[in-house]
């Protein structure tokens, strides 16, 4: 009887293997995220080379635009966007900013629904120069598109200067988007 005690009470190494796995993810995970899991840090292909293709279609009855107006002299931004995108609406105030200031904005509405973005921008108002709209979201993956909002800084000869994963703050509009815009200016 004794020795059945004992070896109930021996542990089995199969017994204590999933614990250990589960604290070694764990443990990983968390130096994943202490390192520090910003998206607009991660590093963009499309900086430093020519704007993609665009398998778009027109959004609404406004201006839509093509591959030839983004390699169009003159700096310009494409920020894709998405009516289901709280980031989107909280960038907004920004936009309309820099439309304001006569910087060209394109946009690309991301896989959303054409009435749902034209309610967003009736109740927001519309920065964009011209509208396009990624339904199958083609051009986001062309693009390296990470999520919406994502903005592109494009200069004169449709170089891709800059790309901003997330929503364009002030503080991000002063120490990121301006600088890009200078730069993408003087080239």
């Amino acid at each position: 009887m004794a020795d059945e005690n004992a070896q109930k009470k021996k542990i089995s190494p199969l017994m204590i293997l999933p614990p250990v796995i589960f604290l070694a993810l764990a443990a990983m995970f968390m130096w994943g995220m202490a390192k520090g899991g910003d998206p607009r840090a991660l590093p963009s292909t499309r900086e430093g080379g020519l704007v993609p293709a665009l398998s778009v279609e027109p959004l609404g009855p406004g201006v839509s635009f093509t591959h030839d107006d983004l390699t169009a002299d003159g700096v310009k931004l494409v920020n894709f966007w998405a009516s289901w995108c709280a980031p989107c609406r909280a960038e907004h105030a920004q936009l309309e900013t820099m439309a304001k200031e006569g910087i060209t904005i394109y946009g690309v509405n991301y896989k959303d629904e054409d009435i749902k973005a034209l309610r967003f921008l009736d109740e927001l108002g519309n920065p964009y120069a011209a509208l396009m709209a990624d339904k199958k979201g083609r051009t986001g993956l062309d693009w390296g598109l990470y999520g919406v909002p994502e903005t592109f800084v494009i200069d004169k000869d449709g170089v891709i200067i800059k790309r901003f994963a997330g929503p364009i703050t002030e503080s991000v509009l002063d120490s990121v988007i301006r600088p890009a815009i200078a730069e993408a200016a003087a080239k």
